[in-house]
């Protein structure tokens, strides 16, 4: 091999052009396996290994965190209003008024009241607690969360009040199915001389929703306005006017026209608001697996740095050979440059495939592993939603492969330079 690699370099005239032929083929030679360089290759595998997995492992966790935050929040304003308008001073008896008022706002989409109130639900089998939500039908057809997420019964005579929409979770931890009966207890009953007694009512399931996660599937039943208004003893009121806008970001810009055009006392309330201390939990979150997974990379850059240094030391005789026969030291260090820059951007490459490929099957993936190891991975109820999410961020995965590229590259740059700055006539003496 040193002799095809001298005989090479005698054919290569002085001055050739950066990256040549002759550099790409020295360097990928350096690159195999060889009698005594044993060290030096398992340290370029081993570097290899770590740009692989620490790339690949950042694209997964990423990609996971950016389908967490995407799903949630979906789940979350496809259930809940973007803005929430709550009365100040006096009980919220015009509802319909100002309803009517926000929904001719341009930016609003829907402007929908409701009632809502925790009970305690029992059945034959079991009991829990819940949150009771009354809307009126066309809201009830028009809420994105639910409309589309009706997984049996029907909702004609929802209007009549003697039946309810409740949880698919929620049914099946009380052993409920559509057409059975439940029974609602509130502590806000009649006003007696006493005081204020329990008020219980049964109640026929007539439909089932699953939003997809597990705290609203498993704590949330829906009844019509009016019957809701009535369980609860509220005087003709409403909690709070749900606002849906065209397009949530606008939520902290239209707060001020929404408190004009409802023309009463009201506070309000924005989606980003109501959920701020979960969404920077999951930013935080996403930051620091970032940092952790970005110091695996770091580490396969020192790699790169201690598997070049060794290379350099083996090679010192056949870099001061070709110095003698005319190679320059740009060459030199174009060389061991291409060499420790291959270890790198193949890492890269191969990580951002994995990457990739693990984030389009994660789902199967966690499927079968939670099947293999006997155990749930991914259970719901630690991490709300039914399923594992994943979602790629291109430009996320720019940025992964930029970094790791500079990362090897600056890795790369010391140990070249060693190699070129190399006396010939010392490298010969030595070796």
């Amino acid at each position: 091999m040193k002799t095809a690699n001298l005989a090479l370099m005698a054919s290569e005239p002085k001055g050739t052009l950066p990256f040549a032929a002759f550099e790409w083929m020295v360097s990928l030679r350096y690159l195999t396996p060889h009698r005594k360089g044993g060290m030096t290759f398992l340290i370029a595998i081993l570097s290899f290994l770590s740009f692989f997995i620490g790339v690949s492992a950042l694209i997964i966790v990423m990609s996971v965190m950016n389908g967490f935050r995407i799903e949630l929040q979906s789940k979350i304003l496809g259930f809940n209003g973007h803005i929430i308008v709550s009365p100040r001073e006096t009980p919220l008896t015009d509802y319909e008024a100002v309803a009517s008022r926000i929904a001719k706002v341009p930016s609003v989409k829907s402007a929908m009241p409701f009632v809502e109130g925790q009970v305690f639900v029992s059945s034959s089998f079991s009991g829990s607690g819940a949150i009771v939500r009354g809307l009126r039908l066309e809201d009830l057809r028009r809420l994105p969360g639910l409309a589309n997420n009706i997984k049996g019964g029907v909702l004609d005579t929802f209007d009549q009040g003697q039946g309810v929409v409740i949880g698919a979770r929620l049914a099946s931890s009380l052993g409920l199915q559509i057409g059975d009966s439940i029974t609602l207890t509130s502590p806000k009953g009649d006003q007696t001389v006493l005081g204020t007694t329990l008020r219980q009512k049964p109640y026929q399931v007539m439909a089932l929703f699953e939003v997809g996660m597990s705290d609203i599937d498993s704590g949330f039943v829906i009844m019509s306005l009016s019957e809701s208004q009535a369980f609860f003893n509220r005087n003709d009121d409403v909690t709070a006017i749900e606002v849906y806008l065209k397009n949530p970001d606008l939520a902290q810009s239209e707060r001020e026209t929404l408190k004009s055009v409802a023309s009463r006392p009201v506070s309000l309330v924005d989606w980003r608001q109501r959920n701020s201390a979960f969404f920077t939990a999951l930013q935080v979150e996403r930051n620091v697996m970032f940092m952790i997974l970005l110091i695996l990379v770091i580490m396969a850059a020192l790699g790169v740095v201690s598997s070049m240094t060794m290379l350099v030391q083996s090679k010192q005789p056949d870099i001061a050979i070709m110095r003698t026969m005319g190679a320059e030291r740009g060459a030199i260090l174009r060389i061991f440059f291409i060499t420790g820059m291959v270890i790198g951007a193949l890492g890269t490459l191969f990580g951002v495939i994995a990457g990739l490929l693990v984030c389009n099957y994660i789902e199967d993936i966690q499927k079968y592993l939670s099947w293999a190891l006997n155990t749930q991975l991914f259970p719901s109820e630690v991490y709300f939603l039914s399923n594992l999410p994943a979602k790629v961020d291109l430009c996320e995965v720019a940025i992964i492969i930029f970094t790791t590229l500079i990362l090897c590259f600056l890795a790369t740059l010391y140990p070249a330079w060693k190699a070129a700055k190399l006396d010939p006539v010392e490298a010969l003496r030595g070796g």
